[in-house]
């Protein structure tokens, strides 16, 4: 199966990482061109996580002429037939074809935006409905009920439909047991934190299970894990202790913030070391406290194709790949990750044609 490429689109540059940034300003300027960074470094898309997400992707779209964009998008902070206008305008704004909904339930609740559900498995059950909802907008040619446990709506209907069909793509993140049954039930694409090549079998093998208990086709993996490259793995490695130690400088703690399964997970793998596999390194998330996608790879670019290979082998067919510099990461993995790894994908499909025949 081919290989997709997702990077990280910012509205200011995040160098430094969390913390040495500023994020009450937006810098189009930098926006447009790390958007045409990641185009011309032949990215298939662009995560956009900060400020309203879906209005970042608009803005980089119509500086872009192929990129998409998976938009990150929490249920249920808006209602979900807002949510699907939105999308749908948006998405012929874009040109058709170029959005994605990346649903994101959360670790915790979001009083601050009016949210208060603590239960993790209601936070996914909420999830569903929303997602149900949604897509019934997006694709109902007549006006429906809806009545859940978290969501009621009457006489819902959406005039003007996405241009992508039959719908915008869904993906969702998480670790939760609870958030497979919700992937199968709702994605094509399940995004997953770079963890240990024993544990991201081990999730893969969960979301299958819940695929098959649901009578669908599992949704495509996507491994989210930072690359950082060195011409020599001791420069790759000086460079990534210096990255760390920037890390650990500006970040800030929540305070009385609970920590998701995801973040459990990293600092149970950081516990048994902090290197794994061919080349995966821990100590980028601790230094974070692992609250967001924050592993890396570290090598030279041989070591992180053949490392991202590794991933490959075991089910994952996207990579979330973002830097520590945005911009420049963007335009080197370009230059020395993405080709490499599609070529050996490339390859590797071919021989195994051949074997059929």
């Amino acid at each position: 199966m081919p290989v997709e490429f997702v990077g990280g689109l910012f509205p200011r540059n995040q160098l430094a990482g969390p913390g040495g940034n500023r994020q009450d300003q937006i810098d189009l300027t930098y926006l447009r061109d790390l958007a045409r960074a990641h185009e011309h470094a032949g990215f298939d898309s662009v995560l956009t996580l900060t400020h309203d997400p879906l209005h970042t992707a608009v803005y980089a779209a119509s500086q872009t002429e192929r990129l998409k964009f998976m938009i990150a998008h929490r249920p249920a902070l808006i209602a979900p037939t807002i949510a699907a206008r939105a999308f749908a305008t948006a998405d012929h704004y874009t040109g058709g074809g170029r959005l994605r909904l990346h649903a994101i339930t959360g670790i915790t609740a979001e009083p601050g935006h009016g949210e208060f559900l603590l239960d993790k498995d209601e936070r996914y059950a909420r999830t569903s409905e929303y997602l149900d909802i949604v897509k019934l907008a997006w694709t109902s040619e007549k006006p429906f009920d809806y009545e859940g446990k978290y969501f009621k709506v009457k006489d819902a209907f959406l005039p003007l439909k996405p241009l992508a069909k039959p719908h915008i793509p869904i993906s969702l993140g998480g670790s939760s047991d609870a958030a497979y049954h919700v992937a199968a039930r709702h994605t094509d694409l399940y995004a997953l934190w770079g963890e240990p090549i024993a544990d991201v079998k081990e999730q893969i093998a969960k979301l299958h299970a819940a695929a098959d208990l649901a009578g669908v086709q599992a949704p495509r993996v996507s491994l989210s894990v930072r690359l950082i490259i060195g011409p020599t793995e001791e420069l790759a490695w000086q460079k990534a202790h210096e990255i760390q130690a920037t890390l650990e400088k500006n970040f800030k703690p929540i305070a009385g913030r609970t920590p998701g399964t995801g973040t459990q997970r990293l600092l149970a793998a950081a516990e048994r070391g902090e290197r794994h596999d061919r080349a995966l390194w821990l100590s980028t998330a601790t230094a974070v406290g692992a609250t967001h996608d924050s592993t890396a790879l570290v090598g030279t670019p041989d070591t992180i194709v053949q490392a991202l290979l590794d991933y490959y082998d075991i089910g994952v067919t996207t990579f979330l790949n973002r830097g520590y510099d945005p911009l420049h990461d963007a335009l080197d993995y370009g230059r020395w990750i993405i080709p490499a790894v599609r070529e050996e994908v490339r390859r590797r499909e071919a021989e195994a044609v051949k074997k059929i025949a």
